[in-house]
């Protein structure tokens, strides 16, 4: 039973679609996305700009901004769909059992408060300390207060900022763009959640910071068992972090499977594509053969295959029929005419 249970993905999501109703017509951001993450996973989410990742991660936490509707699917957690839930239930759910990293600090953190009163925000707004003293109106309860900065200071120092105490008091113009990212990551461990939804966390960062950021993720992932489903443009990253790789493009998974079956034998064209796009350091030399032609029009999309007018194995059967995913391994699918 309890290995039956363990099987079980920890989040699972069906059939995902998401639109924005517009003036000049329906954009279909999130087109029947179906993924799956286990505990103590990483899943990786890669595409280029545009092709509906980030889209994705604020549906599951239904955060979709105006005029975005989730129309179809289900995020199932723990057995529980979260598109079902009521508002109060899914307040409850973001931040304490799914967590996200925004990928832009500079926006997402308040200017006018210290990042330890940034923190403990969240402690408060869960009722984590609730049992650290007796129930009273806030700014009287010394007991709670203490056990929040206690919490705060130790967050601070799990995710490498120096001196936590006095990290606490600084605003977030005093940090670096590294740092503000570190910031972050501790406000959305801060409640200990089950699952973590980093989108480009490491954008806008030099390579060294890159890497800090990366191996900080990675020891929470080990650390804490936490599931991360990591989005990100750069597939080499991807693949050196993530156990499991999905492939997107303009709404849509194209490719998807564990990491060493996609990266070792990609299948679909434009997994092919991006592949190509990486420069190497070892082995023989070769030119970068970047992809063709442009990311689609998410509002005018071809029929059939959204890759097709850049495929350099295009054929007209890709034209005018909706292509399935087809699986061709253990866990490794397809969404390419080539292969049904």
């Amino acid at each position: 039973m309890n290995e039956a249970l363990s099987n079980q993905p920890l989040l699972e999501v069906r059939n995902l679609t998401t639109i924005f109703p517009l003036k000049r017509g329906v954009v279909q951001a999130v087109a029947g996305v179906d993924l799956s993450l286990h505990r103590g996973e990483i899943l990786g989410l890669v595409g280029e700009s545009g092709c509906g990742k980030s889209m994705t991660l604020l549906s599951i936490l239904r955060l979709v901004p105006y005029p975005g509707q989730i129309v179809a699917g289900q995020v199932l957690f723990e057995g529980r769909d979260l598109l079902k839930l009521p508002p109060s239930e899914m307040r409850r759910v973001r931040g304490k059992e799914i967590a996200i990293i925004f990928q832009d600090p500079m926006s997402t953190l308040n200017p006018v408060f210290p990042v330890g009163e940034q923190i403990g925000e969240s402690l408060r707004i869960h009722g984590l300390l609730g049992n650290a003293g007796p129930r009273l109106p806030w700014p009287f309860d010394r007991a709670r207060r203490r056990a929040e900065r206690e919490r705060v200071l130790k967050v601070l120092q799990e995710v490498g900022i120096p001196m936590p105490a006095e990290a606490a008091k600084r605003y977030p113009h005093q940090y670096s763009g590294g740092m503000q990212q570190r910031v972050l990551i501790a406000i959305a461990l801060s409640c200990e959640p089950k699952v973590l939804l980093a989108d480009e966390p490491t954008t806008a960062l030099d390579v060294t910071v890159q890497a800090q950021i990366m191996d900080l993720l990675n020891r929470i992932n080990r650390e804490h068992g936490t599931s991360i489903i990591l989005v990100t443009h750069d597939l080499a990253l991807a693949s050196e972090f993530c156990q499991e790789i999905a492939v997107m493009y303009a709404g849509r998974i194209v490719e998807k499977g564990p990491t060493d079956a996609l990266i070792g034998d990609p299948k679909h064209p434009y997994t092919q594509g991006l592949l190509a796009c990486i420069p190497r350091l070892t082995g023989e030399r070769r030119r970068l053969t970047p992809i063709p032609g442009f990311v689609p029009d998410l509002m005018n999309l071809p029929p059939g295959c959204a890759f097709h007018p850049r495929c350099k194995f295009a054929r007209d059967e890709c034209l005018g029929q909706d292509i399935p995913l087809v699986k061709l391994g253990p866990k490794h699918m397809v969404r390419c005419i080539l292969y049904t």
